[in-house]
């Protein structure tokens, strides 16, 4: 018997603001444990919590990039379970009534045609503690609790189970970290914990309708991790039930080290978390006026970036999506372009020295010294016939190293480009005599050590002969020559 998968993720983003969803708190990650906390997040008697209007604006600004629903009013509710990392002893959610709902993205499916994903729902929340099991000062009969991550705000994004394949939740996932990055709400890094991935994985016959038992994985941190996983666990699942078994509702965690999922504890249902509505918030309203200037704030997303790029620049599918990934990198090309107006050739040099030395350096394209500006400058010199393209890239590295200006670096480092016939055909000639057995095989017809010579011109000139000039001195040379 075939089976069909059907996968459905939920995702949580951490939200990029500076202070906690429900208190004045900071939310910087790797301060002191328990230094980032408050009688709020603690759950003392008595406190009040106030809702951080920069989380509902990033959670809006999600929900509308993604073509969600924004309820004009919406509700806090209190998801009852008791973690030692939980201090109220509820988590303050959304259940009933979501801030987003009924919004979809795109993605490549396994057929290779193009796949709308629904999401059922965005919903603002508060992060629990962290129980600390692994580092070095912990025994190993010993738990210890840092709750500084306690009411940090988070998004949940829970997609409707229309994913097929471990592979198209690997796409979906890279989508939805794309657009949190894009869009400024979070900082997309799973090794940090700011973008948690928990899977529902279920199998069913082919054809059909009513899903399956369906399992939970939990504990991936990469997206690669994520789509492993399930990989095991399709495989697992399938084993089960075509031995005749059948397979239990339950919560695993994923080891990465050991390849295998271990089961955790029995699957949750709603009721086991006895939601009902938080009683010390008020509703979050979201009328027509704040959702419009929200969505007027918006950026070009990025689909719709690539796209232009497609039809207007004559990029690649391909290399409009490397360059596209990143919104920093997507800007800098941006400028790049308006400035040398020459687009294949910027795409060239972001995807190639630019990403290298962003990679090199472990740094940020923000970080970057050689801006768009020297870059333009840099592909203008090369086309003008300035420098050669090799010189171009020592000026980047140069300009990348110290900050100079293009110009300042050409001059520092004598990079122009000779292209005075007269002046390089004393070079030729030389080349030529210096190697007469290369010579005697070129005209008894090894035309490929052609290259060769180019080769020993260019490092004879030190990389300033004009490429062009030089080649058409030298086919004329060796045809005389040859005659």
């Amino acid at each position: 018997m075939k089976f069909e998968t059907v996968i459905g993720l939920e995702v949580h983003a951490q939200l990029r603001t500076e202070s906690k969803i429900f208190c004045g708190c900071g939310v910087r990650f790797g301060a002191t444990p328990n230094s980032q906390t408050c009688p709020v997040c603690l759950g003392m008697p008595g406190v009040l919590p106030v809702t951080n209007r920069k989380a509902v604006i990033f959670a809006v600004r999600m929900g509308l990039a993604v073509h969600c629903h924004i309820r004009k009013q919406s509700i806090f509710a209190r998801k009852n379970y008791f973690y030692p990392d939980l201090p109220k002893g509820y988590q303050i959610s959304q259940y009933e009534e979501p801030i987003c709902e009924h919004g979809w993205i795109e993605i490549e499916s396994d057929s290779g045609d193009t796949k709308k994903v629904r999401i059922l729902r965005i919903h603002l929340e508060e992060d629990a503690g962290k129980s600390v099991h692994s580092e070095s000062y912990v025994a190993d009969d010993e738990t210890m609790i840092d709750l500084n991550r306690c009411g940090t705000p988070l998004i949940e994004i829970v997609s409707e189970p229309d994913l097929r394949s471990p592979r198209e939740a690997y796409l979906y996932l890279h989508k939805i970290r794309q657009m949190v990055r894009w869009l400024g709400v979070c900082d997309g890094n799973m090794e940090e914990g700011s973008l948690r991935c928990d899977a529902n994985v279920s199998l069913r016959p082919a054809g059909v309708q009513e899903l399956g038992v369906k399992t939970e994985l939990k504990n991936m941190n990469s997206i690669r991790g994520v789509e492993k996983a399930l990989t095991f666990e399709v495989q697992r699942q399938t084993g089960i039930l075509e031995s005749g078994g059948t397979v239990n509702q339950q919560t695993l965690l994923w080891d990465e080290a050991g390849g295998l999922a271990v089961p955790m504890r029995g699957k949750e249902e709603a009721h086991d978390y006895r939601y009902f509505p938080e009683p010390d918030l008020v509703p979050i309203v979201v009328d027509d006026d704040w959702k419009e200037e929200i969505r007027s704030e918006l950026p070009e997303l990025p689909d719709e970036r690539k796209q232009r790029w497609i039809e207007t620049y004559h990029l690649s599918e391909y290399d409009a999506s490397v360059i596209n990934e990143d919104h920093a990198v997507s800007d800098y090309y941006e400028s790049v372009v308006s400035i040398c107006q020459d687009a294949k050739s910027a795409a060239n040099w972001v995807m190639g020295e630019v990403m290298r030395r962003l990679n090199e350096d472990k740094i940020e394209i923000d970080a970057l010294k050689t801006g768009p500006a020297d870059l333009a400058e840099i592909i203008s010199m090369i086309k003008t016939g300035t420098i050669s393209h090799s010189a171009g890239k020592t000026v980047f590295d140069h300009i990348a190293d110290t900050g100079d200006s293009a110009k300042t670096a050409v001059e520092k480092l004598e990079l122009v480009q000779v292209s005075d016939a007269s002046e390089l055909e004393g070079i030729v000639d030389q080349v030529l005599q210096d190697n007469p057995e290369a010579l005697q095989k070129y005209l008894k017809g090894k035309q490929s050590l052609f290259g060769f010579f180019m080769g020993q011109i260019m490092q004879v000139s030190k990389g300033k002969a004009n490429p062009k000039v030089i080649q058409e001195l030298l086919k004329e040379k060796l045809e005389k020559m040859g005659s």
